[in-house]
């Protein structure tokens, strides 16, 4: 399974931790508000469409944050790109901190969101070029593995802080240790090179909107669909979930903690296997793959009625199936755009989607006032999917149906 990082050399390896490293602070900073949701609806008073209002905004801004990060990426460079996007979502995590309202808190949110989208496009894209073909599919899934490590790293402080602290302070404790990532940016800055780019790319088109010109719109409307199938899933999933756990369940916060760490476990692990598969299978069979299995999953996870040890058994399988789409993602935007545009590209189809299924975490809200919150989560999680399965039908497997980008010769 790691074979693959023996046999690239050091300025990869710089490359692969960086991203690692971003991915997995972002991470961080995005699964702290998941946990802080049932201390947040106690500390402003908020209804449960309210929680999902914030996620919804965060979500709607991520998507445009992760298209202008992506042209960025284009314009001023991979790595500076990252650099500004990583302080972007760190300083905004911080200053949620500080809110005194529901406004100010979803204004905020909304800084995060841009960085977030747009931190994940500058960092796959310089991945996707800095990582030779017959090793990027690993390597990407990889990195996104580092959603675990830094989702684990948000279960370990929330438990610590609603642990130790009362929660009205625990939540604002966790999102001022979000400023941490602005750190990171000292490594970037002195071991992470810029990659070299074909003379083709300085002559792209100057534009956001170039990716809808007639050779690159298919493409682009189709990927949109499936980043909007494969974010809607993930999110109408995991950002009630803690909620689900604690009220539906019954669950205390260790047990929460326990339920999640499961799923991050297998998460990790699903990330890491997936990589290796699209490299095997190709990347459209891949997603299939597993879209298929969070369908079968989310059934008897939300829809069966089972007892506790059932369901913490079931999350294992749920976390492994539910990591290989977004893993399998960024390796099939990457090789469907010409360098020029291809942070463009990957930003926008990748991040689009949740501009779209930015609607779920609020419809899951709304909904659950109507039927529950387990079967809200449930049949949304279910639409989500199908859609992925939808769109991958359509969408040609870019590894097998054309000729990977080439990589640049070190």
């Amino acid at each position: 399974m790691f074979r693959w990082y023996r046999e690239i050399g050091p300025a990869e390896r710089r490359t692969f931790w960086a991203c690692l490293g971003g991915w997995s602070l972002d991470a961080l900073d995005v699964q702290m508000f998941s946990l802080a949701i049932p201390a947040l609806i106690a500390g402003f008073g908020l209804s449960r469409s309210n929680a999902g209002l914030i996620g919804a905004v965060t979500l709607i801004a991520a998507a445009f944050g992760g298209w202008i990060g992506g042209f960025l990426s284009d314009r001023l460079g991979r790595v500076r790109a990252l650099q500004i996007t990583i302080v972007w979502f760190a300083v905004s995590t911080f200053l949620a901190a500080f809110a005194q309202s529901f406004a100010q808190l979803l204004a905020l949110k909304l800084l995060q969101g841009l960085g977030f989208g747009a931190e994940w496009a500058a960092g796959a894209v310089l991945m996707a070029e800095a990582i030779r073909p017959e090793h990027r599919g690993k390597a990407l899934g990889a990195v996104q593995g580092g959603w675990a490590i830094g989702w684990g790293a948000a279960v370990l402080l929330s438990t610590a802080a609603f642990s130790c602290l009362d929660q009205d302070l625990a939540w604002r404790v966790l999102f001022a240790c979000g400023l941490a990532p602005a750190l990171f940016i000292l490594y970037l800055r002195r071991f992470v090179p810029e990659p070299a780019r074909p003379r083709a790319a300085a002559r792209a088109p100057a534009s956001p909107f170039a990716i809808f010109s007639p050779g690159m719109r298919r493409a682009t409307v189709i990927g949109a669909l499936l980043g909007l199938g494969a974010h809607g899933g993930f999110h109408a999933l995991f950002m009630w979930l803690p909620t689900y756990l604690s009220t539906e369940r019954g669950a205390s916060v260790l047990g929460i903690g326990l339920y999640l760490a499961v799923i991050i476990a297998t998460f990790g692990l699903g990330c890491l296997v997936a990589g290796g598969l699209v490299d095997r299978l190709g990347r459209r069979r891949t997603v299939a793959l597993f879209a298929a299995g969070c369908m079968a999953l989310v059934v008897l996870y939300l829809l069966v009625p089972v007892d506790g040890t059932v369901l913490l058994l079931l999350g294992a399988p749920l976390g492994f199936c539910a990591a290989g789409i977004p893993a399998s993602l960024a390796a099939l935007f990457s090789e469907l755009f010409p360098s020029g545009l291809r942070g463009t590209g990957m930003g926008f189809c990748y991040n689009a989607g949740r501009l779209a299924s930015a609607a779920l975490p609020l419809g899951v809200g709304l909904l659950s006032e109507v039927c529950g919150l387990g079967p809200a989560i449930g049949l949304s999680a279910l639409a989500a999917y199908g859609l992925v399965l939808v769109a991958v039908a359509l969408l040609p497997d870019a590894r097998r149906d054309g000729v990977p980008f080439p990589h640049t010769p070190r």
